[in-house]
Parts: C-alpha cells; sequence; structure tokens
C-alpha cells in the first residue's frame, strides 16, 4: 500500500509545506464553522429543552391577555440559545487552531512518526488530513483533522486523503488507525465507514455540557494486518 503523491480527479495530494499554514487554517475553520446550524437542532431537539420552551410559552400564554408576550418571550430564548451556542463552538474552534495547528510541521514532525498532507486543486489547498502516532498505544496512529472543502466533496478528495493516511500507516509497521469523530459529522462517518473503518460504541463528550445535551464521540479503527 505505498502511497505516491500524484493528481486524481482534478486534485493533488502532497506533504504539508510551511506556505500552507494559514490555507490550512482557513479552511479548518470554515468547514468546522458550518457545524454551528446543526450544533443548535441537536440541542433544541432535546426532550428538557423542548419541555422548557413549551413550559415557558405555556406559563406566560395563561397569565398573558394575548399570545404576543409569550411569542417574544419565546423568539428571545431561541435567539439567546443560538447564539450562545455559537460562541461555544467558536471557541471550540479557536482551541483547535492553537493547538497542533498553531505550528503544524512541529506537531506533525517526521521525526515523530507523523505527517501532515494536503490536497490542492488550481493553487488552492481544498483538502487536509494529519497522522500522529497515538500518546497511549505503541503502533497505533491517530488520523486527525480531516477535512475536505465544501465545493470540492464527493470528488473522492476526502477516501484519497484516508488512504494516504492508512499507506503511510502500513509503511511505518503500524497495527492499526484510529480516529474520532462527533455526532454532527454525518458524511464524515460515511467516508470512514467506506474506507473500512469500524466504530465503537458512542460515547458523551466527558463535560457536563456534552452530558447534558446528549453530544457524543465515536471512536473509529482499521486494524492493519501484518504485510499490508
Amino acid at each position: 500500500m505505498a502511497w505516491e503523491v500524484g493528481e486524481a480527479g482534478g486534485f493533488t495530494l502532497r506533504e504539508f509545506q510551511p506556505g500552507d499554514a494559514d490555507a490550512v487554517r482557513e479552511l479548518f475553520a470554515a468547514a468546522m464553522s458550518e457545524y454551528g446550524l446543526s450544533l443548535c437542532t441537536h440541542v433544541l431537539q432535546q426532550p428538557w429543552v423542548m419541555l422548557t420552551l413549551t413550559g415557558t410559552f405555556l406559563l406566560l400564554g395563561a397569565s398573558a391577555h394575548s399570545l404576543l408576550l409569550p411569542a417574544l418571550v419565546l423568539a428571545l430564548l431561541l435567539a439567546t440559545g443560538h447564539l450562545v451556542l455559537g460562541q461555544v463552538w467558536a471557541l471550540y474552534i479557536r482551541r483547535c487552531l492553537f493547538q497542533d495547528l498553531k505550528d503544524i510541521g512541529n506537531a506533525y514532525a517526521p521525526q515523530c512518526g507523523a505527517r501532515f498532507w494536503v490536497a490542492e486543486a488550481e493553487g488552492q489547498v481544498v483538502g487536509m488530513v494529519g497522522a500522529r502516532p497515538e500518546e497511549e498505544g505503541h503502533g497505533v496512529l491517530v488520523l486527525k483533522r480531516m477535512v475536505v472543502r465544501r465545493d470540492h466533496r464527493g470528488r473522492g478528495v476526502g477516501k484519497a486523503l484516508g488512504r494516504a493516511v492508512l499507506a503511510f500507516a502500513c509503511e511505518q509497521g503500524c497495527r492499526a488507525v484510529v480516529l474520532v469523530t462527533h455526532r454532527l459529522q454525518r458524511e464524515a462517518r460515511s467516508l470512514y465507514l467506506g474506507l473500512g473503518f469500524q466504530p465503537e460504541a458512542p460515547q458523551p463528550l466527558p463535560t457536563f455540557y456534552g452530558r447534558l445535551v446528549d453530544f457524543t464521540l465515536t471512536r473509529y479503527r482499521y486494524d492493519l494486518a501484518p504485510g499490508d
């Protein structure tokens, strides 16, 4: 499973270069921002949230002479919730940008057994993925930061990036590749299943707020047979 840099489907896979840093961070931030609306919808669908909003509306409706006040209060609550969730998600994105994506060359240095690739089309970075050894397990590679620009999805970019990681894992003699997705990444989950990754049981985000809104994480694993 040797991986070679080359062109396929109108894009080129290559290893990360220092000049790609800003484009990679912008791509990651833009792609993660797409989940903001899905996060709000998910939280709104939680039974306790719906019960709270319905109860508030009915309580105000029973004490008011019209439905105008309850409707205004409900709209205010929804707008406030949307704003708060948007800020929380923005904080998550900024935290990622100040972790491994702050200094990509160092975080994914070859001497550490890591790599970072980008997919390029017409001189622009349209996809990215990284791979780093798992801290707790010997011979296990972690696939991280898989992102494909919206207008290049469905063209095989994600599959090519995933296969690059699997090929690299084989070259390094790894026994498995693992990754973690959150529940909003439906397209990503389909991609990983198509590549042969197997999901484990979803687990709640290990924070109070993660459990409160039933925000789960799923770990996927691809076991590599000797000689692959």
